[in-house]
């Protein structure tokens, strides 16, 4: 397949709300990614280099449409303004379904809300206030979630062994959470703990199948697991993929063979998901 192209988030009609990634190839149909980056909510923007390159190789092997989402980062700006900055971009896509420079083959009634790290919590957030909106031009067949960032007052057995884990620590998270969360909140908000003493219900919504990734070395794993069986009470369609080996951040290191198990993982997910909708 082609090489991907990136297109400029300056040429769209929102204020550097999202870059538009696809490949060259736009004889085929392709379903549209709405994507979350990673970098704990308060560093990294869509056209970084490495969200940018990452979101390049999934357009190509994914064979998909990737519209990743430009959200304000903390401290300055706390949640939930980066839920609203992805849910605002879902909304314009819902009234300009076909404006200048998005391509013609995108497939808008077979969308998927993805994303990694803090991507993957914003991900989970944006995908149930969607489920409360009725859209008539978008609809949402499942839910990719990367190495979820999700956290809680409690301690997990990985958080307290995996202390030399590479890129990501306790102490780090620590300090996200409360440039993250809205002041005076701790770890229980539900922002940061899904299936806490304070979150929702979900059970009642039409949630999208959703797809957890976890790494045998993440410190965050026992978040993650607990997430895709929180899904799993709630009746919701869920999977656990889990690399015993893996790290934080592992899928953005093409070298690792991981990561390509991984990127195998989330095509053969959405083509499940898409042939769903065909039958």
């Amino acid at each position: 397949m082609p090489p991907a192209t990136s297109s400029s988030a300056s040429s769209y009609p929102w204020p550097l709300k999202a870059v538009v990634t696809i490949t060259t190839d736009v004889t085929v149909s392709m379903p549209v990614i709405f994507y979350f980056h990673g970098g704990g909510f308060a560093w990294i923007s869509a056209n970084s280099v490495g969200a940018n390159k990452l979101c390049q190789r999934l357009s190509r092997e994914l064979s998909a449409v990737i519209v990743s989402v430009n959200y304000r980062n903390s401290p300055e700006h706390r949640y939930p303004s980066q839920v609203e900055d992805g849910f605002d971009v879902l909304n314009f896509f819902e009234k300009n379904t076909d404006f200048e420079g998005f391509p013609r083959n995108a497939d808008l009634k077979h969308c998927f809300i993805a994303g990694d790290s803090a991507g993957g919590n914003l991900a989970h957030h944006v995908a149930v206030k969607a489920c409360e909106t009725e859209f008539r031009n978008l609809n949402f067949v499942g839910i990719i979630a990367l190495q979820p960032f999700f956290g809680g007052e409690e301690r997990t057995e990985s958080e307290i062994k995996l202390v030399g884990a590479p890129f990501i620590n306790v102490k780090g998270t620590d300090w996200l959470w409360s440039a993250f969360l809205p002041k005076g909140s701790d770890r229980d908000h539900p922002a940061a703990n899904i299936f806490g003493p304070n979150s929702r219900d979900i059970s009642g919504l039409k949630f999208p199948a959703t797809m957890v990734v976890v790494g045998g070395f993440d410190p965050l794993k026992d978040w993650q697991k607990r997430y895709y069986e929180g899904l799993k009470r709630s009746g919701i369609e869920a999977y656990l993929i889990e690399y015993p080996n893996a790290f934080h951040a592992f899928y953005g290191m093409q070298e690792l063979k991981e990561s390509s198990m991984c990127v195998h993982e989330v095509r053969e997910f959405m083509k499940k998901q898409l042939a769903k909708e065909k039958n």
